[in-house]
């Protein structure tokens, strides 16, 4: 068994929870995800099943996009609502939506971020989590991270839903935070839903429910994705031997891959006849192109 699972995370479930639980249901050690969310939100979380653990590399660096409901007025030490308030703005304020609407301009792009203590970040050893959970507060580097667009979805002054479309490593709590100081009345994330991760979305998600009855009634094949399908952006060849044992990491496949030049140096998909083999670069060795295995996900 092996492949990827779109799940639509509950909210009160860590990702790490839900691994554990598809541990326990489809009584399979070897399963990881890419992207973590937090508990509170909900959303599209990829599972990794089997031996398709050894592809998540390839999804770490996908972009997210998200729906997210924001309260003005209100900041709390975690950046929403599950964390303790900090202030809440007393003065009355009144913020027009062309306003915000030109705030909103100003967080799009390339920008820089403060992760949050209340974040995974590792600090000399430890989690910036674990470190704020003892009362501690520590220096962190602003980190950059692309902000692709943000679409006002409503607006009542306030609280607002906004559609962010980012890369990786995106906080949306801090984005919600920053844009409350800019606009000078504070802010915090109140709800928060992951529409997609890379070409996961949030339509073809299963919850585990679902997952669960698949199971019972034989069919989870349903919800089980090959992981090559899941790697429609990486190019592809297809070998035509009689056997798949030379697919062995580290090792260069000889042949002639001259046509594979324009992809020298990037990673490919490699099949023989119709089974997937695993990753593959496409390397040159004494002016000669060749395939040298990068990780092998054939059927053992």
């Amino acid at each position: 068994m092996k492949g990827v699972i779109n799940v639509l995370k509950p909210a009160g479930m860590t990702s790490h929870d839900v691994v554990n639980h598809l541990r326990r249901l489809l009584k399979i050690k070897k399963i990881g995800h890419s992207g973590t969310l937090d508990p509170a939100a909900t959303g599209v979380l990829p599972v990794f099943i089997g031996k398709a653990t050894k592809a998540i590399e390839f999804f770490m660096e996908d972009d997210k996009e998200y729906i997210a409901e924001m309260r003005l007025g209100v900041t709390t030490d975690t950046g929403d609502f599950q964390g303790n308030i900090i202030k809440i703005y007393k003065g009355h304020f009144n913020i027009e939506k062309i306003k915000f609407e030109e705030v909103l301009k100003e967080f799009t792009g390339e920008i820089m971020q403060i992760p949050p203590m209340y974040s995974a970040v590792h600090y000399k050893g430890k989690r910036l989590y674990e470190l704020a959970r003892q009362g501690i507060t520590v220096e962190r580097r602003p980190r950059k991270t692309d902000i692709y667009s943000i679409d006002l979805l409503e607006f009542d002054g306030e609280s607002a839903i906004i559609k962010v479309a980012c890369s990786k490593g995106t906080y949306i709590r801090t984005l919600c935070e920053d844009i409350g100081n800019k606009l000078g009345c504070g802010a915090c994330l109140s709800d928060l839903i992951r529409t997609r991760s890379g070409s996961f979305k949030i339509e073809d998600s299963l919850t585990l429910e679902e997952i669960q009855q698949n199971l019972i009634n034989n069919t989870f094949e349903k919800v089980l994705t090959p992981i090559d399908q899941c790697l429609q952006n990486i190019p592809m060849v297809i070998l035509n031997r009689e056997e798949n044992n030379f697919f062995i990491k580290g090792k260069a496949l000889y042949g002639d891959f001259d046509y594979l030049r324009p992809y020298l140096d990037r990673f490919i998909r490699v099949y023989n006849f119709k089974e997937f083999l695993g990753i593959a670069v496409v390397k040159e060795i004494k002016n000669q192109i060749v395939l040298q295995v990068f990780k092998s996900l054939k059927q053992d």
